[in-house]
Order: C-alpha cells, then structure tokens, then sequence
C-alpha cells in the first residue's frame, strides 16, 4: 500500500482530496460484496483520463539516432554527427495521421540511447552536436508547433533509462531527468502526455538506476496539470503486450495492487530486457471475483501500443512489412473495440518524413473506417424496454447520455425493430463512463423465422466494445443486460457491415 498512498496523494496534489475520491475509493475491512461491488460501479476517470479515453486514438513518433544506425534500441555511444535528416518536415507527420484520424502525437524526445531531439542544456549528446540545421533544429518545437498549428494534442516520451548518461545509476540522475523532464514541460507549450515505460538496463557505468517517478509524477501535475502519465504512471496503465491486441475482458475499474511501481515495472518494458513480453490478454484485472478482494479500487486504463512496422524505428528493408489496412482493422477491434485507447507507431523515416507505404496503409484502413460506420442501421429503429428509461439516448451521438433502468434494476433487454431488414456484421456498444464502468455481462440477439438466436456473448464494455461476426439479416435485434454493477448505462448502440469483415467471426 506504500506505493499507492504515495501516487493517490501526488494525484491530487493539484486538486482537492474530494475530487480525488472520484477515481480511487477505499474498501473498509468487513465490507460486504454487495457494497464493493456498489462502490466499483460508482469509481469515475478524472477529467484528464477521460479527455485521454476519447482520443481513441494516439500516434507515436518513434524517431533518433537509431533511425540512422538501424537499430532499435542504442548504446549510448553514437556520433551526434549521423542525426542529420535532410527533408524533415513535422507538419507531415502530424497532418498524415490527423488524416487517418489521430487526435493525439507523441515524440521520442529521448529513446534509451540518451540522445535528445532538442537542445537540452544537460548534455551534448543532442541534436545541437549533430550537423542538421547546423545545430540549431529542435525536433521537439517542430512536433509541438505542428500539434498547435493542426489542432492535435501534443506528448512526449522520454526515456527513463539512459545509456550514455554518466550519472545512470546514481542518485544525480535523478536530478539529471529532472532537469530534461522540466525543459520538456516549460518550453514547448501545453503537454497532454507524458510517457514513460519500464525499461530498466545498465548504463554506461555498469549501474542499474532506481528511479524516482512519484517525483517525476509531481513535477508533471505541477508544470503540467492536465497532462495524462502513462504507461509507468498514475492515469494509464499499459496492456501488456505489444500486439494490438487488448483483454477480452478489460476493466478500466481495478485493484489498487496496479498501482505499486514494482509491479508496473516488472510487467513493462522492464521485463523486455532479457525475455519477450509475454501476453497477458487472458489477465483478469477487475472482475467480481478480484476486486472483492481488494483494500482499494482505482480507474487505471489500459493502453495498448503496436507499431505499423516490425520495429519501431524506421528501416528501409521493412517497408514491404507496413500493416495492411486490413490488420490496422483488426488491430482497432482488438484495442479501441476493447475498451482501450490504440497507440500507434508511425516512424518517420532518415529523410524526415512519413513514408509512402506507412501513409498508404493509414489512408486506406481510414476509408475502411469511415465506411463501416457511415450507416448505422439501428438509426430509425423503434425501441423498446420494460424497465428502461431515455431509450433515445442510444441512438443520439453523444456518449454523455444514456440508457439506464428504473429503480434498482441491474438487468434490461432492449429491443429494435427496425424499418426493414438489414445485413449487419458489426456491433457497437459503449458505456457512459463519466458515471462509472458497470456491465459484466451481456448478448445480443437476432430474430430469424419467429425464433431469436444469439451472435454475440461477452462479459464488459466500457468506454467502447466493437465485435465483427458473419453477416446477418435481420428486422428485429434485441440487446440483454444480463449483469451489471448498478443500473446499466449504454450511451450508445450501433449495427454495421463491413465488407472486409465479411465472413469473419471474432478471434
């Protein structure tokens, strides 16, 4: 509980401790189920974990010396003199993926080789020692003044491990970090993310750092309040694999046990050092069955992180290997339609610039989107629900308002029947978060010759579930509540078909 009492007070160093109960409650020792499970149903995102959920989707920079050496992660011992990118142009990164729908970009301001794409005064291993604008460029100003010329949201990642920094592995790194992490939030303007992961190895001492992020944490609420820290962090937490691919079952609602920086670091990047990551889609973070047993619950959501390429870095024998757009589909089922906010890796490439096929890719799977749910066949749908009130609220666009049951009911069965059959292969469903994270489990059902059979069966939703079956002709459907937390709240509910899906089933 030591960690966690030091995190839930650094959240709400820049707030009140009321507000702060919003997201994180106790549970007294001999409290029933009844009353945890009361209590799940009643946790809420803070107001930057909810602006962050909506995002839906992020795109990552990963760019720097490795770009130029080819490899993925460096030793600390490049010449700043091969970081020397001829055509680069941040406006083109950050249009190219606000074409594809991105509301956000982060910057690998530092990668775990130490260099730095801006100027720092804390050591010459940056772009200032490196011959592109002569050392004068700054990578970072052009990404954050892009951001705000296009009106996206702005981050950064700056890595925690440092293998050319000769203090790594002394208390004065600390400090050392610090000192990047404050340039970082006071010269480029409002930052929405700050981004850190796990990794953990020697540096060039041989040492090993311990790092002090509840003092890391406090100097972002303090410079930057409304930035989100994830993925070793209090606001977001990381998924845990590099897939694509979320839980099945993913509750934004846990345990305060992940919240404990010991535990983060062993499942991050951290545990990359000398294994694979190993794939936790299976984990059960935040079901009845957990969280009666817990001292605490906390909203702590998942982000899931995949690159467009193999490697993170850009390599010119990977540009036959992009993700076609067809996998970025899948891949944003199994991660926003998994109730989890997709970080995407687009890496510019020597020259500076987003590559012809990475851009392809993205514009192609953005058509495919934008088709699929350009009609929702649900729209004109006549509605009904015994216990249920506001059943319009489904069909409104506005995920602030919702479906809910009257009195106490936990349970409801909504049926549409709508103007004339249609064929459908998909189904959208999301929850009013800003009230809580309730539904454990539900189906959906299509009625064929008088009789109903079901085509989906699956536990939460959250801020968005999206699930892709054959195909399915139907005039009436009805969607079954069969168990949640407090009364249901479904902001939205949608049908639509998608002819790359066609003939596929969830996987």
């Amino acid at each position: 509980m030591k960690h966690l009492l030091m995190t839930v007070g650094l959240i709400s160093a820049c707030g009140t401790i009321q507000a702060q109960k919003e997201n994180y409650v106790a549970i007294a020792p001999g409290e029933s189920e009844k009353q945890i499970i009361q209590k799940a149903a009643n946790v809420v995102p803070t107001a930057r974990q909810l602006r962050w959920q909506q995002l839906e989707l992020t795109a990552f920079f990963h760019f720097g010396i490795n770009t130029f050496t080819g490899r993925e992660w460096g030793d600390g011992k490049e010449d700043p003199a091969i970081f020397n990118p001829t055509a680069l142009d941040a406006q083109q990164w950050v249009k190219t993926v606000k074409d594809a729908g991105f509301k956000q970009v982060i910057i690998t301001a530092k990668h775990h080789d130490g260099f730095c794409l801006w100027p720092t005064a804390t050591t010459a291993h940056s772009v200032k020692s490196s011959p592109w604008k002569n050392g004068q460029g700054d990578v970072v100003k052009e990404v954050a003044e892009a951001c705000k010329k296009l009106n996206m949201g702005f981050g950064v990642y700056l890595s925690p491990w440092d293998r050319n920094a000769p203090v790594y592995g002394t208390e004065a790194y600390n400090d050392f970090f610090v000192r990047q992490l404050t340039e970082l939030l006071t010269r480029y303007g409002k930052v929405d993310e700050v981004w850190f992961d796990g990794a953990n190895g020697e540096g060039p001492n041989g040492k090993k750092q311990v790092y002090d992020f509840n003092r890391w944490y406090q100097l972002i609420r303090k410079l930057q309040p409304q930035a989100t820290i994830a993925i070793m962090g209090p606001d977001v937490r990381w998924v845990g694999t590099e897939t694509g691919r979320g839980r099945r079952m993913e509750w934004s609602v846990v345990t305060t046990n992940n919240l404990d920086q010991g535990q983060i670091a062993a499942n991050s990047q951290q545990g990359m050092l000398f294994k694979p990551v190993s794939d936790l889609k299976g984990d059960d973070l935040g079901s009845r069955e957990k969280i009666v047993q817990a001292k605490g619950l906390v909203w702590y959501p998942a982000e899931t992180d995949v690159s467009i390429r193999p490697g993170w870095f850009y390599h010119e024998d990977q540009d036959k290997k992009v993700k076609t757009p067809e996998e970025l589909l899948k891949i944003y089922f199994t991660s926003v339609g998994m109730n989890s906010v997709l970080l995407l890796n687009i890496p510019p490439n020597k020259r500076g610039l987003i590559a012809d096929a990475d851009i392809r890719s993205l514009r192609e799977w953005t058509q495919i989107r934008n088709r699929l749910f350009s009609t929702n066949y649900l729209k004109g749908a006549t509605m009904l629900c015994r216990n249920g009130i506001r059943t319009g609220a489904l069909l409104d666009g506005n995920n602030a308002t919702h479906f809910t049951t009257t009195g106490t009911d936990t349970a409801a069965t909504i049926l549409f029947k709508l103007k004339k059959p249609a064929t459908f292969n998909v189904l959208s469903l999301q929850e009013n978060i800003r009230v809580g994270q309730r539904v454990e489990k539900f189906s959906a059902w299509y009625k064929e010759s008088g009789e109903w059979k079901p085509f989906a069966n699956e536990t939460t939703i959250g801020y968005k579930r999206l699930l892709h079956f054959a195909p399915i002709t139907a005039a009436e459907v009805k969607i079954e509540i069969e168990s949640s937390r407090l009364n249901p709240a479904i902001a939205e509910a949608g049908l639509y078909f998608c002819k790359e899906l066609a003939g596929t089933g969830n996987k």
